[in-house]
C-alpha cells in the first residue's frame, strides 16, 4: 500500500463515519453505557474476585480509571459500584437483584452490536423473534465475562512485572524505565485483544481474522492517542464545576460519547479496509445486509438534474381551456 492509498483510505473511513451517524450512535451508547457501567463492572469484578481477592482487583480498577477519566471520573465510578451492591435482605430481593445486574451488564453490548451493524451495513434477519434476543445477550454476557477474565489477567501481569521491576532495581540501572515500557506494551495489547474481541464477535458479521487484528491494532493506536487528548480536554474544562454536584457523572459520560467515537472510527476503518484489501465483511447467516435506499425528488427540486432520464414536469401556461371555469 503507498501513500496514496493509506490517505484515500483514511479520507473514506472519516466519509463512512460521517454518512452513518456516529455522533448519534455515541450518543446513545453514552447513554446506556451510564446504566450499564454499574452493573457491568460488578459481574466483571465477580468473576475476577472467583481467583483474586476482590479488594485488590477493585482497588486496581478505580486507579485504571482515574488514569483515564481522571480523579472525578474515579470517585462517579467508585459511587456506582459501592451503591449498585446494595440489596435488601432475602431470597426475592436477592435474585432481583441478581437478574437486574446480569441484565443491566449486558444492554451495552447490545447497544453496541446495534451500532457496529449500521456502522458496517447490516442488520438481524427479519423474523428471528426470541431467538435473536437470546442470541445477542448470550453474545453480551460473553463480552462481560471475558471482559473479567482480562481485568484478571491484567492484575496477575502488573503485579509479576511490579515485582520483576522491584528485583531489577538494584540489579540494572534504569530499570524503571524498562519496566514502564512494558507495562505500556502489555496495556496495548490487551486494548487490542478486546478491540479484536468486540469486532469479531459483537457484529452480526463473518469477518475474517486478519482483518479484525489490523482493525483492532488501528483502533487501539487511535484510542491511545485519543484518551490521552480526552484526558487533556476534561483536566483543563470546567465541566465539572459547570454541573454542580453532577459533573463527575457528565465526566464519565463525555470520556464515553468521545471515546465511542474513537471506536467508530477504526470499526469504519477496518470495514474499508477489508473491502478494498481484506477478505470483505459478509452478514452472518442470522443478518442481511443493508441496501441504501434511493433518493427520491421532491417536487421542489423538480426537474432533477440532468442525465437521470427522469420526464419534465409539464409547465403550467396561465391560460385555461376553453369552457373551464
Amino acid at each position: 500500500m503507498n501513500v496514496k492509498a493509506g490517505f484515500n483510505l483514511i479520507k473514506e473511513s472519516f466519509q463512512e463515519w460521517q454518512k452513518d451517524g456516529a455522533l448519534d450512535l455515541g450518543a446513545a451508547l453514552a447513554y446506556y453505557t451510564i446504566f450499564s457501567l454499574a452493573p457491568l463492572l460488578l459481574v466483571a469484578l465477580a468473576v475476577a474476585g472467583l481467583l483474586w481477592d476482590r479488594g485488590q482487583i477493585q482497588g486496581q480498577l478505580i486507579a485504571q480509571v482515574q488514569d483515564l477519566m481522571g480523579p472525578q471520573g474515579a470517585q462517579a465510578v467508585q459511587t456506582m459500584l459501592a451503591n449498585a451492591g446494595r440489596h435488601g435482605s432475602g431470597v426475592v430481593p436477592t435474585v432481583l437483584a441478581v437478574v437486574t445486574i446480569l441484565f443491566g451488564a449486558t444492554g451495552v453490548f447490545v447497544q453496541l452490536q446495534s451500532a457496529l451493524n449500521k456502522v458496517w451495513n447490516v442488520e438481524a434477519r427479519p423474523g428471528l423473534g426470541i431467538w435473536s434476543f437470546v442470541k445477542t445477550r448470550l453474545i453480551s454476557f460473553g463480552m462481560v465475562l471475558g471482559i473479567g477474565f482480562l481485568l484478571l489477567v491484567s492484575l496477575v501481569i502488573s503485579t509479576a512485572v511490579s515485582a520483576l521491576g522491584k528485583w531489577a532495581t538494584g540489579l540494572l540501572p534504569g530499570s524503571e524505565t524498562l519496566m514502564q515500557v512494558v507495562t505500556f506494551v502489555v496495556s496495548f495489547a490487551f486494548i487490542i485483544l478486546l478491540f479484536a474481541l468486540m469486532f469479531k464477535f459483537l457484529p452480526d458479521v463473518e469477518i475474517a481474522w486478519r482483518d479484525v487484528w489490523i482493525g483492532a491494532v488501528v483502533t487501539a493506536l487511535l484510542f491511545t492517542l485519543g484518551k490521552f487528548l480526552i484526558g487533556l480536554y476534561l483536566g483543563k474544562s470546567s465541566v465539572a464545576s459547570t454541573y454542580g454536584a453532577a459533573g463527575s457523572l457528565v465526566i464519565v459520560l463525555l470520556w464515553i460519547y468521545y471515546s465511542s467515537q474513537i471506536l467508530f472510527l477504526g470499526a469504519e476503518f477496518t470495514q474499508v479496509y477489508a473491502t478494498h484489501y481484506g477478505s470483505q465483511i459478509r452478514p452472518s447467516k442470522h443478518a442481511v445486509p443493508v441496501v441504501e435506499k434511493k433518493e427520491i425528488a421532491s417536487p421542489r427540486e423538480w426537474p432533477p438534474a440532468k442525465g437521470k432520464g427522469a420526464p419534465e414536469r409539464p409547465q403550467d401556461d396561465g391560460r385555461r381551456k376553453a369552457g373551464g371555469t
